[in-house]
């Protein structure tokens, strides 16, 4: 089902038809720089500037995506309103100590492409999510960590091996982020550890209650079958029994007759 606020907003609709692929592409484009300029440490100033140009590039492209819907909504405080958490992550980023929160952008931008159907491909949603979410927060607690002073999150291993212990909610503590950005990082990664938990949770609640309802309405459905089979029976049952009396009531009437005679 689409989101009610798309539903009330059309023109937003047409618009999201109408880029959000072109989106896709470029936050497919923004993560493979990003993850280049954090796991490249061999790039000259003048290399790691440019990624920095097609980072910021995309990000202002999102920025606009923002302000287009905010132009093409009827109700632009009620959208701005629902639509809080994207405006935080367009925000924040501008703050160079925050500059890894614009892969959150990414996430959100890839997300509208299963917004529809998450329910129907909970799997395939499951998996690509915490693939995706992994690989972002990854790289940006390597990104904050790496040469910050005390780290234990120096190498890409690292960070992978932290980001999988954080978001099964077990946290061994072997590993964990010493700067601002790596604690946000650490909270979103807790937040998006539980939210997945629960979406898989509420997925397999219904798909069991969801089958149970198959199950009691195809138990109905032979119930019904059986019930009309059975009448069906007791009326030809009734019928013979009906044959049966009129032909013992002729056999009856002839042999009455034949004595008469």
């Amino acid at each position: 089902m689409a989101s009610p606020v798309l539903v009330d907003e059309p023109r937003i609709a047409a618009w999201d038809r109408r880029v959000d692929w072109w989106l896709t592409g470029l936050a497919a484009l923004f993560l493979a720089a990003y993850a280049w300029q954090v796991l490249d440490t061999s790039l000259t100033p003048a290399g790691r500037n440019a990624l920095e140009v097609v980072l910021t590039g995309t990000w202002v492209v999102f920025a606009l995506d923002y302000l287009v819907r905010i132009a093409l909504a009827r109700r632009r405080w009620y959208f701005v309103r629902t639509h809080l958490l994207d405006l935080v992550m367009l925000a924040l980023p501008m703050f160079r100590q925050l500059r890894a929160l614009r892969l959150i952008t990414v996430v959100t931008v890839l997300n509208r492409q299963l917004r529809d159907d998450a329910r129907g491909r909970v799997v395939f949603y499951v998996v690509g999510t915490v693939m995706l979410i992994a690989f972002v927060a990854s790289l940006a607690v390597l990104d904050a960590e790496r040469y910050a002073p005390d780290s234990s999150i120096t190498t890409f291993g690292d960070a992978l091996w932290w980001t999988m212990t954080t978001i099964s909610t077990v946290g061994y503590g072997d590993r964990y982020p010493v700067t601002l950005e790596g604690r946000l990082v650490a909270v979103s990664l807790m937040v998006a550890g539980i939210a997945l938990l629960g979406v898989v949770t509420a997925s397999l609640a219904s798909w069991f209650v969801e089958n149970l309802r198959q199950a009691g309405a195809a138990v109905e459905r032979e119930l019904d079958e059986v019930s009309a089979d059975v009448d069906r029976a007791e009326a030809q049952l009734a019928a013979v029994l009906a044959e049966l009396r009129a032909t013992n009531a002729r056999l009856d009437a002839l042999e009455r007759s034949n004595r008469a005679s």
